[in-house]
C-alpha cells in the first residue's frame, strides 16, 4: 500500500509526541526554546519542535488538520512537477514551514529563557493557506455543523492566532500560526503566480446570503 507523504509526516509526528510525553528529556531537547537555542546553537529544535506536541487534543487538532489540507497541496505539487519532485517539494515545503515560521518568535525571544513552545504550527498553517489559495471557495467545516469558505475561516482563524500569540500562556506558538499563513501563500505564489488571479475571481463573487 502507497503512503502519502502527508500521511507519513503525521505517522512520524505521532509517535514522536507519544514518545516525548513518555519521555521528558526527548521532549524537553526538542521544545523550541529560543535561548537554548541562542546560547547553545541548536538550530535542530527548529524542526524537531514541530514533530512534537503538547497533549493528544493538540496533536489530533494539528494532524487532522494537516491531513485535509497537506494531501491537497501534495496532490498539486505531484501533478504539477511529477510524482518523486512533487514529494520532494511538499517535504521542502512542510520542514520549510516549520523553520522559517519560528524564525520571528526565535527573534523576539532569543534572550528570555523562560519561554518554549512546540507543536506543529507553521507547518499545518502554511498547508492550509496554501489550500485556500488554490480553492479559496471550498468549504471547511467545524464540528461539521459549521460550514464556511476557506477564504472566511482564513480570516477568523488569523485573528484567533493574533488574540493568543498576545496571551502566550499555553506553549503553543501562536504566532508562528500567523507566519505559516503567509509562508503557506508566499510559497504558492511563487509556484504558480495566477493561483492569485484565480483566488480574486472567486473571492470578489462571494455572496454570503
Amino acid at each position: 500500500m502507497d503512503i502519502s507523504a502527508t500521511v507519513l509526516i503525521i505517522i512520524i509526528t505521532a509517535i514522536s509526541s507519544f514518545y516525548g510525553w513518555k519521555n521528558y528529556g526527548f521532549l524537553s531537547r526538542s521544545m523550541f526554546n529560543p535561548y537554548l537555542i541562542n546560547s547553545n546553537k541548536e538550530f535542530d529544535r527548529f524542526i524537531l519542535s514541530g514533530f512534537v506536541h503538547k497533549d493528544a487534543v493538540h496533536l489530533l487538532f494539528n494532524m487532522i488538520t494537516f491531513y485535509f489540507f497537506g494531501s491537497l497541496v501534495e496532490q498539486y505539487l505531484t501533478y504539477r512537477f511529477g510524482f518523486f519532485p512533487g514529494v520532494a517539494i511538499f517535504i521542502l515545503f512542510y520542514l520549510g514551514a516549520l523553520a522559517i515560521s519560528d524564525i520571528p518568535t526565535y527573534l523576539k525571544h532569543k534572550s528570555n529563557p523562560n519561554y518554549q513552545a512546540l507543536g506543529a504550527s507553521g507547518g499545518t498553517a502554511a498547508a492550509v493557506f496554501a489550500s485556500i489559495i488554490l480553492m479559496p471557495m471550498q468549504d471547511i467545516c467545524l464540528f461539521g455543523i459549521l460550514c464556511l469558505p476557506g477564504f472566511i475561516l482564513g480570516i477568523i482563524f488569523l485573528g484567533y492566532s493574533a488574540i493568543k500569540s498576545k496571551q502566550d500562556n499555553d506553549s503553543i506558538n501562536h504566532d508562528a500560526h500567523l507566519y505559516g499563513a503567509l509562508f503557506g501563500i508566499i510559497f504558492i505564489l511563487i509556484l504558480s503566480p495566477g493561483s492569485a488571479v484565480h483566488f480574486f475571481d472567486q473571492v470578489k463573487n462571494y455572496s454570503l446570503f
